[in-house]
């Protein structure tokens, strides 16, 4: 027995209705002849009209990692993580890690802020290094 679908959007298959969601093709703009075509990598229901023969996504799903995830790698990278341990943490792909950090890096502005509260003279004590071996020794 083959499923039939009427306007409504009820398939009828051995006499159970099941009420499915109608899509209106956004270049015929028909509503009757849509059929499911699988989905998109990201999870998105793909639709094909049986009219026009195009396939669409009615309401595709965002690519990529949430905005709240990117913002939590940059503040641990703030913070002091490195790459990978923010990666292993998020359950994210290090060099996405990367190129968070790199585009929020491009968004600050170039000029620091503006002087008011920083200090005018900066005293430093002296400053001591250690030499392993010199080759000329002093008398």
């Amino acid at each position: 027995m083959a499923a039939t679908l009427c306007p409504l959007g009820v398939s009828n298959f051995s006499g159970i209705g099941i009420i499915e969601f109608m899509s209106t093709c956004p270049h015929c703009q028909i509503e009757e002849q849509q059929v499911k075509v699988g989905r998109n990598p990201s999870g998105s229901q793909r639709y094909r009209c049986n009219v026009c023969n195009r396939k669409y996504t009615p309401e595709p799903n965002e690519a990529g990692y949430p905005q709240e995830v990117r913002e939590q790698a940059v503040g641990m990278y703030v913070d002091g993580l490195n790459f990978r341990r923010i990666a292993r943490t998020l359950q994210v792909n290090h060099q996405s890690v990367i190129n968070w950090v790199n585009a929020h890096v491009a968004s600050l502005p170039d000029l620091p802020p503006p002087a008011a509260g920083r200090p005018e003279v900066v005293e430093l004590d002296e400053l001591f290094t250690f030499v392993g071996e010199k080759r000329n020794q002093p008398l």
